[in-house]
């Protein structure tokens, strides 16, 4: 009897940290089988970054651990503790997700709720700032500075966030696009 190696392919993987992000190659059975190993990266598609990547002299490693390095093992550790938690994957692979996230400030005040649209790659496609007042603002990619890193929809904790389309775009419909004055000129 012969065991059964499925084949891998090179995949370009990247984790964006915000203002850059870590690269590597990745030997993997599918794009699917490195986000379901590793936490917080996305799998590069783009041909031109591809080719471009061929030159950067990034690290080879395999989804199976072979040549791991720190960063990329931490991500790994990230997701095993994820694996076993109900909500696991439950985002990953729908077309759209809504999502409903708070993050504090710095100094624990001004806090910020975000009602955000992500395609099926977890990328934010539109967003709405909501203000403690009620008030919004919306915003989409034509008008970030760079495009926020992805959100990982393999994360259990993403499910407890999630909210309805129609949540979604009654707060939109409702802000303000961030080009606009309060008064409702635009700038």
């Amino acid at each position: 009897m012969t065991d059964h190696v499925a084949p891998t392919s090179r995949f370009l993987v990247l984790h964006d940290y915000g203002m850059g992000g870590s690269w590597w190659w990745v030997h993997a059975t599918s794009a699917r089988h490195v986000l379901e190993t590793f936490a917080d990266v996305e799998v590069v598609d783009d041909a031109g970054t591809i080719e471009r990547a061929g030159s950067w002299g990034l690290d080879e490693v395999a989804a199976d651990g072979t040549g791991m390095s720190d960063a990329l093992d931490d991500f790994r550790a990230k997701r095993d503790a994820q694996r076993g938690r109900e909500g696991f994957g439950a985002l990953a692979g729908r077309e759209v997700v809504w999502l409903r996230h708070r993050w504090d400030g710095e100094d624990g005040e001004d806090p910020t709720v975000c009602l955000m649209e992500v395609g099926a790659d977890g990328r934010r496609l539109r967003q709405v700032e909501l203000a403690a007042d009620g008030t919004g603002l919306r915003s989409g990619p034509d008008d970030w500075p760079f495009n926020p890193p992805v959100v990982d929809l393999f994360d259990p904790d993403l499910v407890g966030m999630e909210i309805g389309r129609s949540e979604f775009e009654t707060a939109w419909l409702g802000a303000r696009h961030v080009d606009e004055d309060p008064d409702g000129a635009s700038a």
